[in-house]
C-alpha cells in the first residue's frame, strides 16, 4: 500500500494511471461493440474514456517543462547519436504538449476559433517524429549492446578461430537469422531496461501513425499498444533502476 501511495503521489505515476485507464477503456470498448447486449457498456466506456482523455490533457499541462529539462540533459550526452536523437525528440516533445492548453481551451468551449482537427494534426506529427526519433536511439543502443556480447563472447572463446556465439560462419540464411536472433536476445537480456523502453516506444507509435493515416489501424490495436506502454511506464516509476541511462 506504501509503494501505491508513493507511486500515485508522483507526477509520473499519476500520468500512466491516467494513461493506462483511457487505454484500458478503449480496449474494452472495442472488444465489447460487436456484442448485441453490450451497448450501455459501450455508452459508458466511452463517456470514460473521454472524461480521462480530457482530464489528462489537463493534467499534463506541465508537462512542456519537463520536456523542456529533457531538451537541456540530452544536449550533454557523450554519445553524439543520443545526443541527437534525444535533443530532436525532446524538442519535438515542448512542440506536442504546448499544443494540449490550445486543444483543450477549445474541447472546453473557450475558444470557438480554434481549428481542433489542425491542433491535433499539429501536435500528433510532432508525436511521430519524437518517437521515430527515440526509436532510431533505441536501435543505435541495441546494436552497441549487440557488438559487446559478441566482443565479450569471443574473448571467452579458447580459439580465436571461432563464432563469438560458438557458431561457425553463417554461410545459410536460416544459420545467419538464428545467429542474429540469439545475439539480439542475450544482448535485451542483459539490458532490460532497453527493452522496455523500445517496447514502450514502439507500442506508443501506432497512435500517431493511425492519425496522420501513416499506417491505419483500430482501436483493438491502440488501446493494447497503449496499454502495454502505460504497464512499461509505470514499471520504470515503480523500479527507477529501469530507466534507461544514456551515454
Amino acid at each position: 500500500m506504501d509503494a501505491f501511495i508513493s507511486f500515485t503521489n508522483q507526477t509520473q505515476g499519476q500520468d500512466q494511471l491516467f494513461r493506462a485507464t483511457k487505454y484500458t477503456c478503449m480496449l474494452l470498448r472495442y472488444l465489447l461493440e460487436p456484442k448485441a447486449d453490450k451497448e450501455e457498456v459501450v455508452m459508458k466506456l466511452k463517456k470514460l474514456e473521454s472524461s480521462v482523455s480530457t482530464g489528462h490533457k489537463w493534467f499534463r499541462l506541465g508537462n512542456v517543462v519537463h520536456a523542456v529539462q529533457a531538451t537541456q540533459q540530452s544536449i550533454h550526452a557523450t554519445d553524439l547519436v543520443p545526443r541527437v536523437c534525444l535533443t530532436l525528440a525532446s524538442l519535438n516533445l515542448v512542440i506536442y504538449f504546448s499544443c494540449d492548453p490550445i486543444i483543450f481551451v477549445r474541447s472546453a468551449g473557450l475558444a470557438s476559433g480554434i481549428n481542433k482537427e489542425k491542433w491535433r494534426m499539429w501536435a500528433g506529427r510532432h508525436y511521430y517524429y519524437s518517437l521515430l526519433l527515440s526509436l532510431v536511439m533505441d536501435l543505435y543502443e541495441i546494436s552497441l549492446q549487440m557488438e559487446q556480447v559478441a566482443h565479450d563472447r569471443a574473448k571467452r572463446e579458447k580459439s580465436p578461430s571461432q563464432d563469438p556465439l560458438g557458431y561457425s560462419v553463417a554461410s545459410e540464411e536460416t544459420e545467419w537469422l538464428q545467429f542474429f536472433l540469439l545475439l539480439l536476445f542475450r544482448s535485451l537480456k542483459k539490458h532490460l531496461p532497453l527493452l522496455l523502453y523500445t517496447v514502450k516506444n514502439f507500442c506508443d507509435i501506432l497512435n500517431p501513425l493511425d492519425q496522420l493515416g501513416i499506417y491505419k489501424s483500430n482501436p483493438g490495436i491502440i488501446g493494447l499498444g497503449g496499454l502495454v506502454s502505460s504497464i512499461a511506464g509505470i514499471i520504470t516509476v515503480l523500479y527507477p533502476q529501469m530507466k534507461l541511462k544514456t551515454h
